[in-house]
This record gives structure tokens, sequence and C-alpha cells, in this order.
């Protein structure tokens, strides 16, 4: 006759080879590193001919750059083709409707007549910008919102995306790679 204890001992040597075997075939611990860094898309701006927007299109470039992680706007270096064309106009700010991919194309234009007219120059930039990254105008708005433009007055300053507007930046860029879908291609003329 066996005795409870054997029973108990074998339960236990039962259960602890369960618990050993199951510990080999699970999945690996997720490395929390790698899943912090998500895929980078990598875009690169020319502004050699946007002559007196230096400044601002650097400070539009740096607000972007620091609100959304999974898209970095870089100066392309002399030669090297570059996905966004910016450039100085005297007329109203435009620009061509992203999601840009990359190799792909979009161009920007930095008017002036929005200065002379009274509007901060480094939120036309990151305006412009948000344009060329797949976000349209949403007009009339508030200055808490970039993509509002021109419609939020010459007193506005504000060139920082709130976070409805990182995020569909965020979104279009997910998993390192351009939306799937093609940029629209449309022009968007920031006149008021």
């Amino acid at each position: 006759m066996l005795d409870s204890r054997w029973f108990k001992a074998a339960g236990a040597a039962v259960a602890l080879t369960l618990a050993s075997a199951t510990a080999a075939h699970a999945a690996p611990a997720p490395d929390p590193a790698a899943e912090s860094t998500a895929a980078v898309v990598t875009l690169r701006y020319d502004d050699s001919r946007a002559g007196g927007w230096e400044a601002a299109i650097a400070a539009g470039v740096a607000s972007w750059n620091a609100h959304v992680g999974n898209v970095k706007l870089v100066e392309a270096a002399p030669g090297v083709r570059a996905e966004i064309q910016i450039v100085a106009t005297s007329g109203w700010p435009q620009a061509t409707l992203g999601p840009v991919r990359p190799g792909g194309q979009a161009r920007v234009e930095l008017g002036s007549q929005a200065v002379t007219q009274g509007h901060d120059k480094t939120r036309i930039a990151a305006h412009e910008l948000g344009h060329s990254l797949g976000l349209p105008d949403t007009k009339p708005g508030p200055c808490s919102q970039l993509m509002s433009g021109s419609s939020a007055g010459t007193s506005c300053t504000n060139a920082v995306p709130n976070a409805a507007e990182r995020a569909r930046v965020e979104s279009a860029y997910a998993g390192g790679l351009a939306s799937r879908d093609p940029a629209d291609g449309r022009i968007l003329v920031d006149a008021p």
C-alpha cells in the first residue's frame, strides 16, 4: 500500500517537470531596449533656395524632430537628392500634401507675402513642413493647432504640433515606412 507522502512527492515532481518544460518552450522575454527604438524614417530637405528663411526652417525642423519620434528631418548634403525642396517665393506659402516617402518628392514654398502681412516665419516653416508630413490645413482653427495656419491670426507664433497632429504624423510613418497610400500631391496654398 502506498503512503500519501509518496503521492505528494510524486505530484510535486510532476509539477516541477511541467514548469521546467513550459519555461524551456516559452517565448523569450521581450527586450525592452529593442521595443523602445522604433524604426525611424529619415527625410532630407534642401533649403539652398530659401535665402532669408534659414533660421525659421531650422527652428521648424527642430520642432518636428523634437515632437515626433519615428520620422526625422535632416538637411541634405550638397549633391544629395532631398525629398523636400524648400524655396523662398514672393507669394503666399504653399506646400505639397504628403506624407512624402523616402525617395519621394515634395515642395515647400515659403512665401514672403505672409510675412508682409505679419505672420511668424518659424510658424510658417513648421506649418508647411507639416503638409509634407501629411497634414492638411485645419482652418479655421486656434493658435494651438499648428495646421490652423494663417487662420490663427498674426499674433500666433506657435510652431509646435499639438498631440493630434503629432499622432497623425506618427501613424503615417509607423513601422519605419511612410503610409502605403501615395502622397496626396495636392498643392495647399495658405492664403487667408
